[in-house]
């Protein structure tokens, strides 16, 4: 999937109090997150949502957007936005996907249960997958390590022949591939 481009989709979303709709093409022209999670009034998906919610202004920042995706419908997230202290501080758009059209599109589609696997996905600019994640249903995600992901992403994108290894830091060497570095590090 890595440097695909994006299906066509369009969706209900609910975002900051309001129902919107959301398509491929507003992924586009900025670096997106599509954060895919099972299921809302959920366990782990709770916690993976607010520790996102809590990184929200930092990508932001970064021109960076954010969206979660499960089969749930929009009327579902307004539902869990209303009523959970920790679901209620999300302003990031919560996309409705209650066909599987987006999941299935991203591949993260668990047929039998009619549920999202919890698949991350870094979009660039041009609609790009950059960066895919897949964790198991009992593994929760850390959106600190999703942030350096995304600036190490958008580093390599600014900066044609250099890499950043592993452990990278915004700020910290990077490596430029060549001839003379094969077997020395």
């Amino acid at each position: 999937m890595i440097n695909t481009e994006i299906k066509p989709f369009n969706a209900s979303a609910f975002h900051n109090g309001e129902f919107i709709e959301v398509s491929d093409a507003d992924l586009k022209g900025k670096w997106s997150i599509v954060f895919f999670y099972p299921a809302d009034f959920t366990f782990v998906c709770p916690t993976e949502l607010g520790d996102l919610a809590d990184q929200y202004d930092e990508l932001k920042s970064r021109n960076v957007e954010v969206y979660s995706v499960s089969t749930d419908t929009h009327f579902t997230h307004k539902a869990w936005h209303d009523t959970s202290e920790t679901i209620g501080k999300i302003q990031y758009p919560m996309i409705g996907d209650p066909t599987g059209t987006i999941t299935r599109n991203f591949g993260v589609m668990i047929e039998e249960a009619g549920l999202a696997e919890r698949g991350t996905f870094v979009i660039d600019p041009e609609g790009k997958i950059q960066i895919v994640e897949i964790s198991a249903g009992g593994i929760g995600r850390d959106a600190s390590e999703l942030l350096r992901k995304v600036k190490a992403a958008q580093y390599v994108a600014a900066h044609p022949g250099e890499v950043c290894p592993a452990k990278w830091k915004e700020g910290e060497a990077t490596l430029a591939p060549s001839l003379d570095l094969v077997g020395k590090i």
